[in-house]
């Protein structure tokens, strides 16, 4: 059943109750818990507390994103958010929420919670928490989705369409950027138009540890609104850039950061099977240098960089673009040398 409330906003609690019970998904005597979650820019997110029943976690999607600049991207992607979390369910049921309900006409999904205690990995990063495990795992995990559509060939029509990932990547990160930094233009512009070729691979498109909850030392994804079929190198160079700009950010945990993110890559290149597909390691290197300077120079910039890291971080990534690096380990180091070099 589709409980239809035109502008419905599910951070209005009152109005959140009587939408539920207007559509049967809770009951008229049943009265949840709300708690307005934040930290997300692209959604509306409400924990709500059931006494009957699992938690759950709804989600409503915005039109314009909840940064400075102006960003915007139709609702109707909730839509590839709820069938990603229905696939992700088949792929690696054991690390993603299932999906509760879908509502097309609000632009409102509902998903299982995930149960108590739980920490956010990206909070447990910037504390300097560097465990090597968790990264291993999260690289496997990485190379299972990127694998899936050898087990399920259907994903490539599926997730054909690649609008959101236009709308919330390759615009904000890499075409804004190019415009507030003349100097990559050129290869951001060339990165763009090799990744709309290049169609490989099922992608998550916001792997990072923001979106990876440890629960009973199990790693949950989240959050598939960019969720499509293509280049999984795009994948790799927004997670390693979570990784590397906390090395930059902590350099008490540096070295133990900048191995975590050589970890991560070891295990995802392992756990590929047979090996990994031509060029991506290259690729890799271009979209990981790519989301460094966007998270600095683009749309939605990392909060916990302050204005002088960030003109820093962007000196060393141009630095790096001008040279010839085809291997994602020896980026890890050159960048790890180039935070070095700053500081002396």
């Amino acid at each position: 059943m589709s409980a239809r409330i035109h502008q419905i906003d599910i951070e209005d609690h009152a109005a959140l109750l009587r939408y539920l019970r207007a559509g049967n998904w809770v009951a008229a005597d049943e009265n949840p818990v709300f708690r307005t979650l934040t930290g997300g820019v692209s959604n509306r997110t409400v924990w709500v507390k059931r006494g009957r029943g699992n938690d759950w976690v709804i989600k409503q999607a915005l039109a314009k994103l909840r940064v400075p600049v102006a960003w915007h991207s139709a609702p109707e992607r909730i839509q590839r958010e709820a069938a990603g979390l229905r696939w992700l369910g088949k792929i690696m049921p054991e690390q993603a929420p299932a999906l509760v309900f879908e509502d097309r006409s609000n632009n409102i999904l509902a998903m299982t919670a995930i149960p108590q205690p739980h920490i956010n990995w990206k909070s447990a990063l910037l504390k300097g928490c560097a465990d090597v495990q968790r990264a291993r795992n999260f690289g496997a995990l990485l190379a299972t989705i990127h694998q899936a559509s050898e087990r399920y060939p259907e994903l490539k029509t599926e997730f054909d369409e690649r609008r959101y990932f236009e709308e919330l990547r390759l615009e904000p990160y890499y075409g804004f950027t190019a415009t507030q930094v003349p100097a990559a233009s050129g290869y951001l512009r060339r990165l763009i138009s090799d990744t709309r070729r290049r169609r490989f691979a099922l992608v998550h498109g916001d792997y990072s540890p923001k979106n990876v909850l440890i629960y009973e030392d199990r790693l949950i994804i989240l959050d598939f609104e960019v969720i499509h079929f293509g280049d999984p190198a795009f994948d790799i160079g927004f997670s390693l850039t979570h990784f590397l700009s906390k090395a930059h950010h902590l350099p008490a945990n540096r070295s133990a950061l900048l191995e975590l993110a050589q970890e991560y890559w070891r295990s995802y290149k392992q756990s590929l099977r047979p090996t990994l597909p031509d060029g991506l390691g290259g690729y890799a290197v271009r979209h990981t240098l790519a989301c460094l300077l966007a998270r600095v120079g683009g749309r939605s910039p990392l909060e916990y960089l302050d204005a002088i890291a960030r003109e820093r971080q962007k000196r060393i990534v141009l630095e790096l673009m001008a040279e010839d690096i085809g291997d994602v380990s020896e980026l890890i180091d050159a960048f790890g040398k180039g935070l070095e070099q700053s500081h002396e």
